[in-house]
């Protein structure tokens, strides 16, 4: 998809589950199992989608997927699947290495986030896994990710974004910027504090990442919220007033973790509002 002088595509970095229960929250699974059918051990399916964003200067991602550091115990607890598409073999689908990335905006340091941030090396050392890009955290995200709450610290994981800040590649930001002409970064405190979403606008088409304040399609319902959520009731305002936006201004929408559709645009309804025309970007 093409907006403004941005080319926008999405990149499969391979496949994760999570607890159902946990990823819709209040909603009864009766009702969630019929989009999204769970396992044995009430997990669901969900996508690891990074989007692309280049134009004549840039190569930028949003987001790294959960990358390539783990043991067996940990791809066994997530279902880890990146047998069919993981980032750098879906790079390589565009002519891209890693070394091409100029920048990483990074939503926010949950580890299937950030965890394709980093990497380890040939001596065995964990290093970022773009050597030439400038990595852009929210400043209260970062500070929230070295000292998390005992509710949300097996979130975040150091050797993801630490190495980042020793290699002087990360430029922690402070509040809502327009980071490139028509890339503008806005905020979000409901998932985690200082989730940075993502919107691409030349005047006439936007393209909007919310990230994990809706995490699926699924998710444009206002009641369907994580459990994960610090916040949810921040969460259900901010989802009301993007979700607004979406539906009155016509902005695509793409989904980080929704495993059929990687977007859609929006529709209002008597109940709030759904997920309409699938995107392919």
């Amino acid at each position: 998809m093409k907006v403004g002088n941005y080319d926008i595509k999405a990149l499969e970095a391979g496949r994760f589950r999570l607890d159902g229960g946990a990823m819709f929250g209040v909603i009864p699974k009766m009702l969630w199992t019929k989009t999204n059918p769970s396992d044995e051990r009430n997990r669901i399916e969900l996508a690891l989608r990074v989007m692309l964003v280049r134009d004549e200067k840039k190569v930028i991602l949003v987001d790294t997927g959960i990358g390539t550091k783990w043991d067996n115990k940990f791809h066994d607890i997530y279902a880890i699947d990146q047998t069919q598409n993981n980032l750098e073999n879906s790079l390589e689908t565009f002519g891209l290495k890693k070394s091409d990335i100029t920048d990483v905006i990074i939503t926010h340091l949950h580890f299937d986030h950030a965890g394709g941030a980093t990497f380890v090396d040939k001596d065995g050392k964990i290093v970022p896994a773009f050597p030439n890009a400038v990595y852009h955290v929210q400043k209260r995200q970062y500070e929230w990710a070295l000292k998390p709450t005992e509710r949300d610290q097996a979130s975040f994981i150091v050797e993801n974004f630490l190495p980042i800040w020793e290699h002087r590649q990360l430029n922690l930001l402070e509040g809502e910027i327009e980071l490139y002409p028509g890339l503008f970064i806005r905020l979000s405190d409901g998932h985690t504090i200082a989730q940075q979403l993502v919107i691409i606008s030349d005047g006439e088409q936007t393209i909007f990442h919310p990230g994990d304040m809706i995490p699926t399609s699924s998710h444009v319902q206002l009641p369907y919220i994580m459990s994960y959520d610090n916040y949810p009731l921040i969460t259900l305002e901010e989802k009301k007033r993007y979700l607004s936006r979406c539906a009155d201004e016509g902005w695509a929408v793409f989904f980080e973790h929704d495993p059929s559709f990687e977007g859609s645009y929006i529709e209002r309804t008597i109940k709030g509002f759904k997920a309409n025309r699938a995107i392919k970007f």
